[in-house]
């Protein structure tokens, strides 16, 4: 029995043809009908997927250091925007926020806090979450609705949700994968005839078999200048947490994930989440080009122990019982540990700025790594 959506997007091939894997993408995750995030609240236990501000309160907290010695580097002179884009149930702002109003009251003073996020059955489990702050937060649609300033953002698990274009290489160049209805009447990924700039392609894209999968983001780029501008404009700082990869490349990372496990990203649309890898190195370049300095980009588990992450949990399980500082210790494993079901590798850290202040645990002087490829 086909979901609600995917009955939507058979009738649109029906109609015009095959859809490209971006429109399939923005389909699955965005419809104002029948899309995932439009519908549900997919965080947690009872949910899709677990994510990290939801593992730990220790991921929010080390988070509002960061933002706190962002701040103090920058010391700037008027209002402040606090934004999160996609800030899901609210938790790591709530957990940033307590770390904020502890330790810096004249910085908390002086932020407003900006929530960009188009779902409102989550606004409505953000304000509840956050309702000690009421009176500090609005929301948006967009991160261009966010008023001008001084802005230090977080984006955490964003980039991996905006929609991907798939080209697979063919005897006569790459073209567009796209989604269309076969001989079953099941969904399944055909090559259209729609090509590709080869200045957008890799630089060996002529070396690689016939079937070879390239992955490019358009609306990534976009999203990822808007941010690097403002800061370059208007000052502060940015980080960028997702899972992905620190070199461009090729390969097919597609993905969709329903209560805890994968699934085939055609099987359900509308009701498992879908997902892509990010190009961190891609993300990079384009923040240079809109005139932010790169702090780098490193593994979240390193950021988050060079931040002090030991050292609060080491604190937050004083005192405590068996049970409670195993709890503790499970979470930093899997915040920052390295391994199946852990995100400490898997998961990367992009901070970028206005100014070339210096930012812990950043070094002073990063470059682009090419360390880790893309997975083939």
């Amino acid at each position: 029995m086909p979901t609600p959506l995917e009955q939507k997007i058979r009738d649109l091939v029906n109609v015009n043809g095959p859809i490209s894997v971006a429109d399939y993408f923005a389909l699955c995750l965005a419809d104002p009908e029948f899309g995932y995030y439009k519908t549900r609240d997919p965080f947690g236990h009872e949910g899709d997927f677990i994510t990290a501000p939801e593992v730990s309160q220790l991921f929010g907290e080390m988070l509002g250091i960061y933002l706190v010695q962002s701040w103090q580097k920058h010391m700037p002179q008027g209002p402040i925007r606090l934004v999160e884009i996609g800030p899901g149930r609210g938790t790591l702002m709530a957990d940033a926020l307590r770390v904020i109003q502890q330790t810096q009251r004249d910085q908390f003073d002086q932020m407003t806090i900006h929530m960009v996020e188009t779902s409102p059955k989550l606004r409505d489990t953000q304000a509840e979450t956050l309702a000690a702050y009421k009176d500090k937060i609005q929301w948006h649609d967009t991160f261009e609705d966010v008023p001008d300033g001084f802005t230090l953002l977080v984006a955490n698990e964003l980039f991996d949700a905006i929609p991907i274009r798939q080209f697979v290489k063919t005897d006569t160049g790459y073209r567009e994968r796209m989604v269309t209805i076969d001989a079953d009447d099941l969904l399944t990924f055909t090559v259209g005839v729609a090509g590709i700039d080869p200045e957008l392609l890799p630089e060996n894209h002529k070396a690689q078999p016939i079937g070879t999968i390239v992955e490019i983001a358009p609306a990534r780029a976009n999203v990822m200048a808007s941010i690097a501008a403002r800061l370059a404009e208007q000052g502060g700082s940015a980080l960028i947490i997702d899972y992905g990869f620190l070199a461009a490349g090729f390969g097919d990372t597609l993905q969709a994930v329903r209560k805890h496990s994968y699934d085939h990203p055609l099987a359900s649309p509308g009701i498992a989440d879908l997902t892509s890898h990010v190009d961190f190195e891609t993300l990079m370049h384009i923040s240079h080009a809109a005139g932010s300095h790169i702090h780098g980009v490193m593994h979240q588990g390193d950021f988050l122990v060079g931040l002090g992450l030991l050292q609060r949990a080491g604190a937050l399980g004083h005192n405590k019982d068996h049970d409670t500082q195993q709890e503790i210790r499970s979470a930093v494993e899997r915040l920052a540990g390295e391994g199946e079901g852990k995100m400490g590798e898997l998961f990367k850290v992009l901070a970028i700025s206005g100014a070339p202040i210096q930012l812990v645990p950043f070094i002073a002087s990063e470059t682009i790594s090419n360390e880790e490829n893309h997975p083939n």
